[in-house]
């Protein structure tokens, strides 16, 4: 990372999934990413966007009911994630929607102790 505004961005990301075990720290075309034992998630796509993986019917509705947070281009259009304004985004809903992405992507096992723990 080279860009000051970027680790910035990347910190706050990151900070949202402390509680998250396996998270790993990564790159994905050339900018900070979030993995579960090996599987992305979440990867920033610039300073102020966050690309996370969510199900079709779970992005819809969240564009739908919180454009001014959730949105996507027409090259996401069809993929598995949602962008996320990061300066729109409120710290807990960050943490729970990097939690909804996580725990797709997580192992069952994974989850299933994560729950445990709770």
């Amino acid at each position: 990372m080279s860009s000051k505004p970027l680790e910035a961005a990347f910190a706050r990301v990151l900070a949202a999934t402390a509680h998250l075990p396996g998270v790993e720290e990564a790159t994905s075309y050339g900018t900070p990413a979030l993995k579960v034992r090996g599987k992305l998630f979440a990867r920033l796509k610039d300073a102020d966007t966050l690309v996370v993986h969510s199900a079709p019917d779970e992005k819809e509705m969240l564009m739908e009911v919180d454009p001014k947070v959730y949105f996507e281009t027409d090259h996401y259009k069809g993929w598995h994630a949602v962008l996320v304004r990061l300066k729109q985004i409120s710290a807990g809903k960050l943490r729970h929607r990097l939690e909804q992405a996580w725990r797709q992507k997580a192992p069952k096992r994974l989850v299933a102790e994560f729950d445990g723990k709770r």
